[in-house]
């Protein structure tokens, strides 16, 4: 099985889910895409993770343009007698789809079973994936590590912002904050016209401008 790497065009697939079958390229449309797994349905650590991005799925996602869709190795059935313990205990109603990918077609294209972490059962995989259906961004957690999907947001506000802006973001940023100047951007005219609102140059190959889309 090839790794999947930054720049790779996401597998396409057809897989079952909690709101019926689904292939993968045509539900995304041209939106971009969270793709998340997670271990097993009735466990702890993931029964809040789904339920935090069922909250953050309008308020959040949306906004940017960004489907969101889990998946493991469990059957629809299981997925949803589970979604009754997730709305219950998280005080929300997830409205987006858990694939049953009971075939581990999903879990193999996207080499989600790591058999030296736990050889049965999907780690915490997390695939950012664009509008032209390029993979964009990858986190793996262990199934004991619950995501920050405050940093998956983050992430995705970097990667639009960076797509159309000569800019790069330091350490630590979130939106708003200031951003790097791209290294290939040379000639103080260029500058000036690409970034209006100024820049500090703290060394010639690390100058800082307000966020262009600010």
């Amino acid at each position: 099985m090839a790794t999947l790497r930054l720049g790779d065009i996401a597998p396409d697939f057809t897989q079952d889910s909690t709101t019926g079958k689904i292939n993968f390229h045509d539900w995304m449309g041209d939106s971009w895409c969270v793709l998340f797994s997670h271990p097993a349905d009735f466990t702890p650590v993931c029964t809040t993770e789904l339920g935090e991005v069922s909250k953050l799925k309008e308020s959040e996602f949306a906004k940017r343009g960004c489907k969101v869709i889990a998946t493991s190795i469990d059957p629809v059935a299981s997925h949803n007698d589970w979604l009754d313990d997730i709305n219950q205990t998280q005080g929300t109603t997830v409205n987006y789809p858990i694939l049953a990918d009971e075939d581990r077609t999903v879990a193999e294209l996207y080499d989600m079973i790591h058999p030296n972490a736990a050889a049965t059962v999907t780690v915490r995989s997390v695939f950012i994936i664009d509008s032209n259906k390029k993979i964009r961004a990858t986190i793996t957690y262990p199934p004991s590590t619950g995501r920050n999907f405050q940093e998956i947001l983050r992430v995705i506000d970097s990667l639009q912002l960076t797509d159309n802006h000569s800019v790069a973001t330091p350490v630590n940023w979130v939106d708003g904050d200031d951003c790097v100047i791209v290294p290939s951007i040379t000639d103080p005219a260029e500058i000036a016209k690409k970034f209006p609102k100024g820049h500090t140059e703290i060394r010639p190959y690390l100058r800082m401008t307000p966020q262009p889309n600010k």
